[in-house]
């Protein structure tokens, strides 16, 4: 009987021992990370015009809870009016038409590790031989935890 009651006690002070030693596992992040063109210098925003055979500077500011991760742009026609726009204001569209030469760009853009907020500005050149027309300018944010933000904007190309 001393042998179970010792062996009991044993088993009894590991359990309170190894429940000492636990810490207190951080929350888990459930929070989106945000994507905001709402300052002065932001661009493109919703209905912008760009010329063909210049650049110009994609500037955003991108913030999270925890910690920001990656950022990708996609430029992509839409001359079938179909829609990503995640804006309340429409614009206007151009006559539906078929793609010749249309403009297509998927880039990744650089975020600095560490940091929960980051203003974005990334220089894009548009060659001077696309179609104009009605475009989508997508932006992917994803923060850290791999929880992502899409921002879809409706742009033209002149």
């Amino acid at each position: 009987m001393k042998r179970i009651s010792l062996l009991f006690s044993c088993l009894l002070l590991m359990v309170f021992l190894s429940n000492c030693s636990k810490e207190k596992a951080e929350p888990v992040d459930t929070v989106y990370p945000e994507i905001s063109l709402d300052f002065p210098d932001a661009f493109p925003g919703q209905c912008a015009v760009i010329k063909r055979g210049e650049n110009f500077l994609f500037k955003a500011l991108v913030s999270d809870n925890k910690q920001l991760g990656s950022l990708n742009v996609d430029i992509h026609h839409n001359f079938d009016h179909h829609t990503h726009s995640t804006e309340l204001v429409a614009c206007e569209m151009l006559p539906v038409k078929q793609a010749v030469k249309p403009f297509l760009l998927i880039q990744n853009v650089a975020i600095p590790a560490g940091l929960k907020t980051y203003q974005v500005t990334a220089e894009i050149e548009v060659p001077t031989d696309v179609d104009p027309g009605d475009y989508h300018f997508m932006i992917r944010l994803t923060d850290k935890e791999g929880w992502q933000t899409i921002k879809g904007l409706s742009i033209k190309i002149n």
